[in-house]
């Protein structure tokens, strides 16, 4: 006998305590059989042997027998009986013992069935390395007297496989805990806990990292530890090791490849190519026909494979993926890119275009995977969709001089992802060259499409519409379900399109179009008010029922809505579109690489015409943050956030700051040539922030530096002489306004508001009331009240005296909207926050999405569900972006 086998291995020094799985093993000895059920390295054995050191919490402390593959019946029973002995159980003497190797008969395990039935204790016995390699004679024996020992003998199995015991019995019959790789994965928090007792201090990026390609296993987080330990950068090594130069790489290959037969090691090697594979395609990537029954057998063998949500497909564990690829090359040089090109067109006859594309281009067959996404009209999924980032991934090493147009169409759009505008340009003179009036209407609607989303990073109207008009003229040659079956391709030209005329000053251009665009994105979305947090009165559209490729041009689109309406004064309706926007994004949980801050933007800029500062300060730091995490912003946008900021600046009485903050600008904005539109903001931006250092002569020189038809140009001239003390020309300004159907409501505004200036100048005060007067009506539909604030302490005496008009009781649906209620009064806090609520605000804060909350937190999304639900009561909102805001306001942030 060989006494090694009686023992439980030691418990590692760097142990990572799990009581949840241990509770859970104590529970399940209670009845007759347990199962730990996992892959090589998952942590079975060390945590049955931490229970077992423990004494199990048992009335005996449980028995331990390591059992050997080559073990025959008669060993294991005589084992066992050893194991019994050693651990104190007296049985009966007419028990006897095995007397042969290759078996025992039924009038032993009824005797010894017997025996352990009448201790006075039950016996807990762990059978570790219990696999199916073991004889049927073997199982059928210990389930023979596991259930007629009355309770007797209580089993604790660990194994690789599931064992031949008939375990749908003992399911049936309530008489089974289970414990299975799923539980034994590594969480966050014990990934930590291993790190800490190895003293690495790594970020908790790091850790997520490492989790995400280790997927928990625990050898794996092992031996990643010890290799941190010995590298001089361990945060580094987490985003840079290589698993085939690891000892990962040993571990698998003898612990796992080693143990297969030679047939199913080749089909592992050569399915290894794929992140998925179905038995069809492994069949293509072997030549044979028995890849159903060996991939089964290996997923229920816990052989690094498992299936994919009970369907057809499998996946191998990543880290034994990439440790197979390594060895594949090694041991069949050339191989590897031969099965990505069988693997792309079997992927490809199926359907499976993302897929097939990635292997094609695996397989450096450049015509084919390009080819494949122009063909299916699929370009526009290097820019939005799920499968975004992995295509881009897949073309990043195309090179310049893969023939064919179809790759200089793809390598253009991957340039245009990056923004990197010689590349696209160098990349689309290829693609010109290469197509021709023959060309079919795929790679001329392909073209067309970059053309418009280029203008977007050019800001060339003509151009953008040239090829805007081209691609519609080619779309209507395609049939009508080919283009449906990609609605991110109009979604993504006509938010490119509105984007540019935006840029150009025209928001009633660029509102037809970014609307178009919106009902591009199609399909009903969540209704508002079903999910905690859903913004009250979010366009439907704008909910989690678009296709995913439509969730980032519908995000974008209802941005650039939001900017449109802000820039024709129509406030309330600028911010509904920027809520949506915003909820989109929260909904569609969209990266911060891919979120548009215009959403934020806008709730900024509104909010600075109802003078509330705090609310647009943060929205527009948020605004800030979004944009350098993303893409470089529209130009509106880059010039809307300057005007915003200096406008915040400005009337805090700090017109340096405001100068400051417009001259940042200027470096961005040359960058590409400014449409007459953004520079006269800027420079009715740049003279107010004159005016408030009491400069009305720099004023006047800056707008006239850059003379323009605009009224809110002539608006700043009439300021700008009027803080000089000139009445007559600006009397002469104001009178050339175009009549108040031409003005947006702010423009209407100012202007009312400079005349009632001027004639208190003149003396006239009974026009200068009567102007505040008409004042005060203007700015009640919008709920201006920022001019009034800058106005004074006269402007805000007046408006305490002006007369209230009655409300309308109703209006046209094109008409103006009602009068705006008094201002309501945000409820007092019904009760104080928690700590742990704090931090689920301060997170929200960040823009963070529930899922990515609960990661941070170490919480599950439900958990925090509740407390946003609690601090919505709390705070007496009904929604997130409300509880942050109004956090802020009362400095609970």
């Amino acid at each position: 006998m060989l006494t090694a086998r009686f023992t439980a291995p030691a418990v590692p020094k760097t142990l990572v305590h799990r009581p949840e799985l241990l509770r859970r093993l104590t529970a399940g000895v209670r009845g007759p059989l347990t199962l730990i059920n996992g892959p090589a390295g998952s942590g079975k054995t060390v945590l049955t042997a931490h229970w077992a050191a423990a004494g199990g919490r048992a009335p005996r402390a449980p028995l331990w027998l390591t059992v050997e593959p080559d073990d025959a019946p008669g060993v294991f029973w005589a084992y066992v009986l050893e194991a019994l002995h050693r651990g104190g159980v007296e049985l009966p003497a007419a028990v006897g013992r095995p007397t042969r190797a290759e078996g025992v008969t039924q009038s032993f395990l009824v005797r010894l069935a017997a025996g352990l039935a009448d201790s006075a204790q039950p016996v807990v016995l762990v059978l570790d390395q219990f696999d199916t390699a073991q004889p049927p004679a073997m199982t059928e024996g210990l389930d023979f007297v596991l259930r007629h020992a009355a309770g007797g003998l209580r089993i604790v199995l660990t194994s690789r496989t599931d064992s031949l015991l008939p375990l749908h019995r003992y399911r049936a019959a309530g008489e089974i805990a289970e414990i299975r790789h799923a539980d034994l994965r590594f969480t966050h928090a014990d990934a930590e806990a291993l790190l800490g007792e190895h003293r690495l201090d790594i970020s908790q990026a790091g850790i997520r990292l490492l989790m995400r390609r280790t997927e928990g296993w625990a050898a794996g987080v092992r031996l990643c530890a010890l290799a941190m330990q010995r590298s001089p950068d361990p945060e580094a090594f987490v985003r840079q090791f290589a698993a085939d130069r690891t000892t990962i790489a040993d571990y698998l290959l003898k612990e796992v490849l080693d143990a297969q037969p030679p047939d199913t090691q080749d089909l592992l090697l050569r399915v290894s190519v794929t992140d998925r594979v179905h038995p069809d395609l492994a069949d293509a990537l072997t030549g044979r026909d028995d890849a159903a029954r060996t991939l089964a057998g290996l997923a229920r063998d816990n052989a690094f494979l498992e299936q994919v949500d009970a369907s057809a497909w499998y996946r191998l564990h990543p880290l034994f993926a990439e440790v197979l690829r390594a060895h594949l090359r090694q041991r069949h040089p050339g191989l590897e890119q031969q099965l990505h090109g069988r693997a792309a067109r079997w992927l490809a006859g199926t359907g499976r275009l993302t897929e097939a594309v990635v292997q094609g281009a695996a397989a450096g067959d450049w015509p084919f995977a390009a080819g494949q996404l122009v063909d299916d009209l699929a370009i526009g999924r290097l820019f939005t969709g799920l499968e975004a980032e992995q295509l881009n991934r897949a073309f990043a090493p195309l090179p310049a001089e893969a023939p064919g147009a179809a790759p200089a169409l793809v390598g253009a759009a991957a340039r245009l992802v990056l923004q990197d505008l010689p590349g696209y340009e160098d990349a689309a003179r290829r693609a010109d060259s290469r197509l021709s009036p023959g060309s079919g209407a795929a790679a001329r609607l392909s073209r067309a499409f970059l053309g418009v989303l280029a203008g977007r990073t050019t800001g060339d109207l003509a151009a953008t519409e040239r090829a805007a008009a081209d691609a519609e003229r080619v779309l209507g040659e395609l049939p009508p379900p080919r283009v449906a079956a990609h609605p991110e391709l109009r979604a993504l030209l006509l938010a490119a399109l509105g984007a540019v005329r935006l840029g150009a000053g025209r928001p009633d251009a660029a509102e037809s179009a970014l609307a178009a665009a919106v009902e591009a994105c199609g399909g009903p979305g969540t209704e508002p008010g079903t999910e905690p947090g859903t913004e009250p009165g979010t366009d439907r559209r704008a909910g989690a029922g678009t296709d995913p490729g439509t969730q980032y041009p519908l995000c974008d689109a209802l941005g650039s809505l939001a900017l449109a309406e802000l820039m024709r004064g129509r406030l309330r309706r600028a911010a509904e579109h920027a809520r949506a926007s915003l909820a989109v994004a929260e909904q569609a949980a969209l990266p911060p690489e891919r979120r548009s801050g215009a959403g934020h933007l806008v709730l900024a800029g509104v909010a600075v015409e109802h003078d509330d500062l705090p609310a647009a300060r943060s929205h527009l730091d948020l605004a800030t943050a979004i944009a350098a995490a993303g893409p470089r912003p529209d130009a509106v946008a880059a010039v809307l956030a300057a005007v915003i900021g200096a406008r915040i600046a400005a009337y805090e009485g700090d017109g340096g700051a405001a100068l400051a903050v417009l001259t940042r600008l200027r470096p961005a904005a040359t960058a590409t040539p400014a449409s007459a539109w953004a520079v006269d903001e800027l420079a009715v931006a740049e003279s107010a922030a004159h005016l408030a250092r009491g400069d009305a002569a720099a004023a006047l020189r800056v707008l006239d530096a850059a003379p323009c038809g605009r009224p809110e140009h002539a608006l700043a001239r009439a300021r700008a002489l009027l803080a000089a003390g000139r009445t007559g020309p600006a009397a002469r300004e104001l009178a050339g306004l175009p009549a108040d159907d031409g003005l947006a409501a702010p423009a209407r505004l100012a202007a009312c508001l400079l005349r009632g200036r001027l004639a208190a100048a003149q003396g006239d005060t009974e026009e200068a009331r009567r102007r505040q007067a008409e004042a005060v009506d203007l700015a009640r539909p919008e709920g201006l009240r920022l001019p009034f604030a800058e106005g004074g302490a006269r402007v805000r005496r007046t408006l305490r005296e002006a007369p209230r008009p009655a409300a309308r009781q109703g209006r046209p649906a094109d008409g103006p909207p009602p009068a705006v209620a008094p201002p309501v009064v945000a409820p007092p806090v019904v009760e104080s926050l928690s700590a742990r609520e704090t931090e689920v605000l301060r997170q929200a804060a960040r823009m963070l999405s529930t899922e990515e909350i609960a990661a941070e937190l170490y919480v599950s999304a439900n958990t925090v569900k509740t407390h946003l639900k609690s601090i919505y009561r709390k705070l007496g909102v009904t929604r997130r972006s409300d509880a942050v805001h109004r956090a802020q306001a009362l400095g609970l942030l």
